[in-house]
């Protein structure tokens, strides 16, 4: 069975930046222009006073500092609260092609793959812009990918469980190189007007390729020693969008609509359930957490991270072993381990072990264990 490797990994960072400054002060408008307008209401006990949001709040609970948006001036609008996407017509490229064109040819370049040995495409994220045709198939038409492309949606574990899914087509032959490309445009799926979310999500695109290891000269390239995927049906996290939507005869602006979390139960059920798997997973690879170098861990919470790390490790993790990109990208989905392993590995020798791992809705847990070949 012939070796999967990753050989190149591509980023697409957005061009607007929103601090928490920024996005507190358009909350907190938005706050007072709702309790002013619904003053009687609320005087009445028919609705609740909406409270105000903390940049000191949200650094502490999440530890993200800024996000990357598409768009900025729809966002910080406190009339309107979300980014204003123009319509494209169906015959130009779509907005999450677009991001996945620019960070694919960043991936292919590393990589030293030209576009004609990539023989598959796919495009895994947590939300999609449209049911139909797959944005894989008009990311690999754009490109001038031949073979095969489809979509596929894990919420915030879809990047790892992309990547097992490049390493069957490579491992059984079906594909000698594939692209598997993260395109999170979050702000569209975040309330804006929630304040326990509205600081959440940023927008980015990753790409990564995956590949039959041949006798090639090459850069920057890690084995994968194995994957490993597990999902738990919860309801802690939802985003009720769909095609159904119009049928039900709801607001199809209703907040169910939009990401939906309770946030402290995630953390409860989650973290205990991702140490398990890593635990478990290395110990099947006759590894133990002191073997890695590095983990590139999913970037939704500082919290939850520093207390995986520290029951791994039986310590508080160094920047190099554990990066953090959170402060400055904020929670980007299924992009947020990859983004820390695109931008954080130059530090790894030959022979260094390596994780990448991302958790997220469904729950659903994805780990990728490498190991640098060069």
């Amino acid at each position: 069975m012939p070796r999967a490797i990753v050989s190149g990994t591509g980023l697409y960072t957005p061009p607007y930046a929103i601090t928490n400054e920024q996005l507190v002060a358009s909350f907190n408008e938005y706050v007072a222009q709702f309790n002013r307008e619904n003053a009687a209401a609320i005087a009445a006990g028919q609705l609740v006073a909406r409270e105000p949001s903390d940049v000191s709040f949200i650094e502490s609970v999440s530890g993200i500092k800024s996000r990357y948006v598409i768009e900025s001036e729809g966002v910080l609008d406190p009339k309107r609260m979300r980014p204003h996407f123009p319509k494209r017509p169906d015959d130009a490229l779509s907005l999450q092609a677009e991001l996945c064109v620019q960070a694919a040819r960043a991936a292919i370049e590393q990589s030293g793959r030209s576009v004609a040995e990539i023989d598959a495409v796919i495009v895994a994220c947590a939300n999609m812009q449209r049911a139909y045709p797959a944005m894989a198939i008009e990311v690999q038409n754009a490109l001038g990918i031949r073979g095969f492309a489809y979509d596929l949606n894990v919420a915030c574990s879809s990047a790892t469980f992309g990547i097992q899914a490049a390493c069957n087509a490579v491992e059984s032959g079906s594909a000698r190189a594939v692209l598997m490309v993260n395109p999170e445009i979050t702000s569209a799926h975040l309330n804006f007007k929630d304040r326990d979310s509205h600081f959440i999500f940023g927008d980015v695109c990753t790409a990564v390729i995956v590949e039959r290891d041949e006798p090639r000269e090459r850069k920057d390239s890690y084995e994968i020693l194995s994957t490993r995927l597990q999902t738990h049906f919860s309801n802690n996290i939802r985003n009720n969008f769909g095609f159904m939507n119009r049928c039900e005869d709801t607001d199809l602006l209703a907040e169910d609509k939009l990401f939906v979390q309770q946030g402290r139960k995630v953390f409860k059920d989650v973290v205990p359930m991702v140490i398990k798997l890593l635990g478990e997973h290395l110990a099947d690879n006759q590894l133990k957490p002191q073997d890695l170098k590095c983990l590139w861990l999913h970037q939704a919470n500082i919290k939850m991270n520093q207390l995986i790390v520290q029951k791994l490790l039986g310590r508080e993790a160094t920047q190099a072993e554990a990066p953090t990109i959170l402060d400055e990208y904020a929670n980007t989905a299924s992009a947020g381990s990859i983004i820390a392993f695109h931008k954080h590995r130059d530090h790894m020798k030959v022979g260094d072990l390596g994780v990448i791992c991302s958790f997220g809705a469904g729950y659903s847990i994805g780990n990728v264990l490498v190991r640098k070949l060069c």
